[in-house]
C-alpha cells in the first residue's frame, strides 16, 4: 500500500493515465449478416393487397 500525500502534478498524472485506460476499448465484431432466405422479415410483413401498385408492394424489401 503506498501512503503519502500526493502533489498536484502526481494526481495529473495518475488522472490521465486512467482517463487514456479508459477509452482502450476492444473492437466490436461485426454482426454475421443474415442471408435473404433466412430472414424473417417475410414473416412479419402486412398481407399482400390484390390492386393499382399491388406488384409493387409485391416486391421482397418495398
Amino acid at each position: 500500500m503506498v501512503k503519502g500525500e500526493p502533489t498536484a502534478d502526481e494526481l495529473a498524472a495518475l488522472t490521465v493515465v486512467l482517463a487514456a485506460l479508459s477509452q482502450q476499448r476492444r473492437p466490436r465484431r461485426r454482426p454475421t449478416p443474415v442471408g435473404a432466405w433466412a430472414s424473417r422479415a417475410d414473416v412479419v410483413r402486412t398481407p399482400l393487397q390484390p390492386g393499382p401498385g399491388g406488384w409493387r408492394a409485391a416486391g421482397r424489401f418495398a
